[in-house]
């Protein structure tokens, strides 16, 4: 008697496999990845001022974030210490680069936090429910708590988050502003 399972690849409990559905989905995944590596490429370029497919190894964590990508500085730093040459450079390949980052997105690592989650962590700084944080405030939270901003980096918040006129931050429209739209 023929064995109908070991036929079709499939065994009891699991469908028979369809080699149109394989194909097609492979097809899918093909296109997926083609679209990954050319967005990678694109973000990789901008930072190869030598044209030569090397970036330095300080503008990684931007081209991340440039592709939707947002790494705690630790995740950031394994990223890299994977990209990097045995004895580092200073400078990232992009051969080394495309599939490390192809992988992440692939996977959806480091996806941004979601708005509802973003508001509702400003709203915990806020427990007087005013709407805004003041950029004293701001400033504080953000070196003296958690995983503590550097300089550059409250630098870089404080000058897209603070209002100049009111000295402050009104979280909603900044969480507006700040949020990924994955359209």
């Amino acid at each position: 008697m023929i064995n109908i399972w070991k036929r079709t690849g499939a065994s009891p409990g699991r469908r028979p496999r369809n080699k149109m559905a394989d194909d097609k989905e492979r097809e899918g995944t093909e296109l997926v990845v083609a679209e990954f590596h050319k967005k990678i490429k694109d973000a990789f370029e901008v930072f190869d001022h030598e044209a030569n497919n090397t970036v330095d190894v300080r503008e990684i964590g931007t081209i991340i974030r440039s592709l939707g990508c947002c790494p705690s500085e630790g995740e950031l730093h394994d990223l890299i210490v994977e990209v990097e040459e045995e004895e580092p450079t200073g400078y990232i390949r992009f051969e080394k680069f495309l599939p490390v980052m192809t992988k992440v997105l692939l996977e959806k690592r480091y996806r941004p936090i979601p708005e509802d989650i973003l508001l509702r962590s400003f709203e915990v700084l806020d427990p007087s429910k005013r709407g805004f944080l003041t950029k004293e405030e701001l400033i504080k939270y953000m070196t003296e708590e958690g995983e503590p901003f550097s300089q550059e980096e409250m630098e870089e918040m404080l000058s897209t988050a603070i209002d100049p006129e009111s000295n402050s931050i009104r979280y909603k429209d900044y969480i507006a502003m700040m949020v990924v739209d994955d359209g």
